[in-house]
C-alpha cells in the first residue's frame, strides 16, 4: 500500500449559477440523472440515442467483452446525417451553421443546406478517385469551414478520416499518413498564423515523397496561385472537385461499431498512439455532453477555441455542435493577434452565448491586464468552458470576473482524446469550486485509487480510474490492440486507467492534479506540479508557471519554477523571495520551489498543454524523445 498522500491546494469557495442560467438548464436534476445513468445504463443510453436518427435500431445497448466494449450494437446510422439532413429536416435549412473567420476578420458563412451540399459534393469528389468505405484519407487543413467539411465528407461515404494538427512538421505528418496508410491527402496551399502565411503544400509534397499508397493530394488553393500544370493525376483542386460534383448523396449506412476517425495522441516516448473511434457510440455521448454541458439552445451561438486537428476540435467543433443544430463560431490564428483582444472583439460582434477555451490562452490573455477584455460587451456569454488541462483557481477566477462579469458559469471539463467525450465537468445547473473539475457526467463511474487498485479516502491524492465503459470510449488503437489493452491492465480492477493523478472532496467534487508522472516527491511528500503551479500564480505578477522535481540526495526531489510574469513586471531576486513566499502561505514550506528561473514562455504541445517533461529533460541533459507535438 502507498503513503497516503492529502491534497495541499485548498479549494475554499463556492460560486452558485445565477438564477437567470439555472432556470433555463436543460439539467435540472443532476443527482437523480446521474443516478439512472448508473443504475440503468441499458435504459438510459437507450432514450439518449433515440434521439438521433438511426437506419436500423439496435439489438442491444452494450457488450461487454474486458477490455473491449461494443455500444448499439447492430444498429445502422450515418453520424452526418444526423449533423446536416436531420437539421434540415427540423426546419434549420437556412440557419448559419459556421461563421469561419480569421485573424483579419475576414468571414465566411454557411447555413446547414449550404453545408449539406457542400459535403455531398466533396464525398462525390472522394468517391470518383476511388475512395471508400473503410479507406484513410488524412487530413492537414487550416482550422477553417473547408477542414470540416473534409472529414464531414469522409464520414458521409464511410472513409476513415485521420486528421493532422496544421503546425506539425513533415516528419511527424509523414509517420501519422504512414502508420494509417492513407489513401488520400486533403491539404491546403498555406494556414495562417500571427498574420504569416505558413505553406502546408510544400510539407505534404515532402511527407508522401516515397508513400506510394497515396493515391491523390486534395489541394485547397486558397488564393489561386497555383499554375494549372501544378494539378496533375495525382494533385487534384479542392475547388473543382466540389464545383463538378453532384450536390446529392445518399449517406454510407454506417454499423454502430464502424471506425469513424483514427486520431494520433503523443505517447510520452515512441511513436504516437492512433486512437480508434467508431460512429455510434460516439455520436450519441458527443451529442449529450454537448447539449447538456453547455446548455444549447435554438438560438445558441456557440465558440469553441480549439483547432480541429486535436480531440476537442473533432468533438466539440464539428461532432457535438451539429448533432445539436447549433451556430458555430471558428477561428484560425492565434488569440492575440492582430491584438490581445481579438477574442472578446468576436464575441461582442457575434453575440456569443457559450465560449469554450483552454487554460493556457485564458492566462496568456491575463498577462495582458483586465482593461483589454473591459472594452468590449461580453454581455451575451452564459457558459465559459474549460478544456485541455487542470485550470488553476486563479485562471478560474479571472475568467469568471473579467470575462462572464459573474453573471456566466464555468464549466471545467476533463476528459481525453481516448474517452471522445467530457467525463468530468460541473453542470450549469449546480455550484462550481474554482480548481475543482466536478463531478462525473452521465454514465462515467470514476474513482481515486492507489497503484494496488484500492480505493482512497476523500481529499487524498491517487490514480483517477474509470470502472465501467462508456458510449464514447476508444475502441482501439490503430494496429496495436496491446496499447489499447495497456489502458485497462496498468491499475488492478478492471479499470481504465487515465493516466492522471485526481483527489475527491466530500461532496463527490473531483480535482485533476496532473499526469501522474508529473508529480513531485519532496521529502517523502508527493505533491502534485498543477498545486505548485496554482500556488506560484497565485502572485499577481505572474502569468504562467511549471515545475518539475529535480533528483536531490538530502530530499528526493527538489523543486524548480519557470515562471513567465506579466506585462510590466521585470525579474529580480526580491520577486524570488516573494513567489516563494506566495507558495509557502498557500501550500506550506514542504512546496517552496529550491530554484526559481524566468522565462518568456513555456514549452507546450500545440493544444496548449505544459510539456514539462521537455523542461526536465534540458535541465538534466536527458534525451528529449517524442517531441512531434511541441509548438516551438
Amino acid at each position: 500500500m502507498e503513503n497516503l498522500e492529502q491534497v495541499h491546494l485548498q479549494v475554499k469557495e463556492i460560486f452558485y449559477p445565477p438564477e437567470d442560467i439555472k432556470k433555463e438548464c436543460i439539467v435540472q436534476d443532476y443527482e437523480s440523472m446521474y443516478k439512472k445513468s448508473i443504475e440503468n445504463p441499458e435504459e438510459f443510453w437507450s432514450e439518449v440515442a433515440s434521439q438521433l436518427h438511426w437506419f436500423q435500431k439496435w439489438d442491444k445497448v452494450l457488450e461487454w467483452n474486458f477490455p473491449y466494449a461494443k455500444w448499439f450494437v447492430n444498429g445502422k446510422t450515418n453520424i452526418t446525417y444526423n449533423c446536416l439532413d436531420a437539421n434540415i429536416e427540423k426546419g434549420r435549412r437556412n440557419k448559419v451553421a459556421y461563421i469561419s473567420v480569421d485573424e483579419e476578420g475576414n468571414e465566411k458563412k454557411l447555413t446547414y443546406g449550404e453545408l449539406l451540399e457542400q459535403v455531398n459534393r466533396l464525398a462525390n469528389g472522394l468517391k470518383s478517385l476511388g475512395v471508400s468505405k473503410g479507406d484513410r484519407v488524412s487530413i492537414y487543413m487550416p482550422n477553417t469551414v473547408e477542414a470540416v467539411i473534409s472529414m464531414l465528407a469522409c464520414a458521409r461515404i464511410g472513409a476513415i478520416h485521420s486528421v493532422v494538427f496544421a503546425g506539425f512538421s513533415e516528419g511527424a505528418l509523414k509517420l501519422r499518413i504512414n502508420d494509417a496508410k492513407a489513401k488520400v491527402v486533403i491539404t491546403a496551399t498555406y494556414t495562417k498564423r500571427r498574420g504569416k502565411k505558413i505553406p502546408l503544400l510544400p510539407i505534404v509534397k515532402e511527407a508522401i515523397y516515397d508513400l506510394d499508397f497515396v493515391k491523390n493530394v486534395i489541394v485547397w488553393d486558397r488564393d489561386r496561385e497555383l499554375e494549372e500544370s501544378e494539378f496533375s493525376k495525382k494533385f487534384v483542386s479542392f475547388e473543382e472537385l466540389i464545383k463538378t460534383s453532384s450536390p446529392y448523396f445518399n449517406p454510407e449506412v454506417m454499423d454502430s461499431e464502424d471506425p469513424l476517425f483514427i486520431l494520433y495522441t503523443s505517447g510520452t516516448t515512441g511513436k504516437p498512439k492512433g486512437v480508434l473511434h467508431t460512429v455510434g457510440g460516439y455520436m450519441v455521448n458527443t451529442y449529450l455532453t454537448t447539449k447538456t454541458v453547455f446548455n444549447i439552445k435554438e438560438d445558441t451561438v456557440y465558440w469553441c477555441t480549439a483547432d480541429i486537428g486535436w480531440i476537442t476540435g473533432h468533438s466539440y467543433i464539428v461532432y457535438g455542435p451539429l448533432l445539436n443544430g447549433t451556430t458555430i463560431v471558428m477561428m484560425e490564428g492565434v488569440p492575440v493577434y492582430p491584438h490581445p483582444g481579438i477574442w472578446w472583439e468576436y464575441v461582442d460582434k457575434y453575440r456569443v452565448n457559450v465560449f469554450y477555451t483552454a487554460p493556457t490562452a485564458i492566462r496568456m490573455l491575463m498577462r495582458f491586464g483586465d482593461e483589454i477584455p473591459a472594452k468590449y460587451d461580453l454581455s451575451s456569454l452564459k457558459i465559459l468552458g474549460s478544456v485541455g488541462e487542470p485550470i488553476n483557481p486563479e485562471a478560474w477566477l479571472w475568467y469568471y470576473k473579467n470575462i462572464g462579469r459573474g453573471k456566466a458559469v464555468v464549466v471545467d471539463t476533463w476528459w481525453q482524446t481516448e474517452t471522445g467525450a467530457h467525463m468530468i465537468t460541473t453542470l450549469p445547473c449546480y455550484p462550481a469550486k474554482p480548481g475543482k473539475a466536478g463531478k462525473p457526467l452521465f454514465g462515467v463511474v470514476p474513482d481515486i485509487v492507489d497503484k494496488e487498485g484500492n480505493s482512497l479516502p476523500p481529499n487524498t491524492i491517487g490514480h483517477l480510474v474509470i470502472k465501467k465503459p462508456w458510449p464514447s470510449m476508444l475502441r482501439t488503437c490503430w494496429g496495436e490492440p496491446e496499447r489499447y489493452e495497456k489502458y485497462w491492465k496498468e491499475i488492478p480492477g478492471n479499470v481504465y486507467s487515465a493516466g492522471d493523478l485526481a483527489t475527491i472532496d466530500e461532496d463527490g467534487y473531483i480535482m485533476i492534479l496532473g499526469r501522474a508522472d508529473d508529480v513531485l516527491s519532496v521529502a517523502g511528500h508527493r505533491i502534485g506540479n498543477a498545486e505548485v503551479e496554482s500556488a506560484i500564480i497565485e502572485h499577481p505578477a505572474v502569468a504562467e508557471a511549471a515545475v518539475i522535481g529535480k533528483p536531490n540526495e538530502i530530499k528526493g526531489e527538489s523543486i524548480k519554477a519557470f515562471v513567465v510574469l506579466k506585462e510590466g513586471y521585470t525579474p529580480s531576486a526580491e520577486l524570488v523571495e516573494e513567489i516563494k513566499e506566495t507558495v509557502k502561505e498557500v501550500l506550506g514550506a514542504i512546496a517552496v520551489p529550491d530554484e526559481i528561473e524566468f522565462v518568456d514562455k513555456l514549452p507546450k504541445t500545440r493544444s496548449g498543454k505544459i510539456m514539462r517533461r521537455v523542461l526536465r529533460a534540458k535541465e538534466l541533459g536527458q534525451e528529449l524523445g517524442d517531441i512531434s507535438t511541441l509548438e516551438d
